[in-house]
């Protein structure tokens, strides 16, 4: 293998490494990718080193190493993308895939998302249905659907602007619980405290969390770590928007 076809190969293992964390993959996933799809591209053996927020990949053929470099950049979680890197890896280990093919389906990746209408929707509906679980009455289900929707329209809004994620978070908390209170201060439902808690269910950091403990648990200590800080910081900055609408509206559960 020419030493500039190495380095083509190694660019786009490393570029599949990168994506597959910024788009929330456990490590464990991302070394097994990157492993399998450097030996399919026909690489004798590819070394990966993963921190909280780069990577480090060495590809090694005919004993020459090449080693490069990569910044995380979180994009969120979007399972399509990792979903797609593992078919592109399993088409190149088929054979159906070389180098070239490789570098075009990479080029043409692009993270799909819903409609914001139809989020924030389905977020109310499930917000709801939690306080029907709950054991909340109709009237705090229709708080629910009304805080949680709101909720998460402020969340979108504030994420298009760019903003921080943990002032998002400590935001849109904030003011579903505000919406949420209606049913305390003008005892519309009977079971308030019912809406009070499943309207904010949508900010639980479950994902991350799980990730979190999932590479604690095959090795990956400093990633886990970070990842778990990163859930708790979130789940934080939500408690802090309760904690402050609460007190605004002057009730303590």
């Amino acid at each position: 293998m020419y030493a500039d076809t190495q380095n083509d190969i190694t660019r786009q293992v490393v570029r599949v490494a990168q994506l597959l964390l910024a788009y929330g993959a456990e490590s464990d996933l991302v070394e097994e990718i990157s492993q399998r799809l450097g030996q399919a591209l026909g690489l004798a053996s590819v070394e990966l080193s993963i921190s909280s927020n780069s990577l480090v990949l060495t590809s090694l053929v005919h004993g020459r190493c090449i080693t490069t470099t990569r910044r995380i950049r979180e994009h969120g979680i979007n399972m399509t993308i990792v979903c797609e890197l593992q078919r592109i890896c399993l088409l190149a280990e088929k054979g159906l895939y070389g180098p070239n093919e490789v570098r075009k389906r990479l080029a043409r990746i692009e993270p799909k998302t819903y409609p914001p209408y139809l989020v924030v929707l389905m977020i109310g509906l499930s917000c709801a249905s939690f306080c029907h679980l709950f054991g909340g009455d109709i009237a705090a289900s229709v708080i629910t659907f009304f805080a949680s929707a709101m909720g998460m329209s402020v969340r979108l809004t504030i994420a298009k602007r760019h903003f921080n994620l943990l002032v998002n978070f400590a935001v849109t908390a904030f003011v579903t619980s505000m919406i949420a209170q209606l049913g305390y201060m003008f005892s519309l439902s009977d079971t308030p405290q019912s809406a009070m808690a499943a309207s904010v269910l949508m900010l639980v950091p479950g994902f991350p969390m799980i990730n979190a403990i999932s590479d604690m648990v095959k090795g990956h200590m400093n990633v886990g770590i970070s990842r778990w800080g990163h859930a708790t910081l979130l789940t934080v900055s939500s408690v802090i928007g309760i904690t402050i609408a609460m007190q605004l509206g002057g009730i303590f559960l």
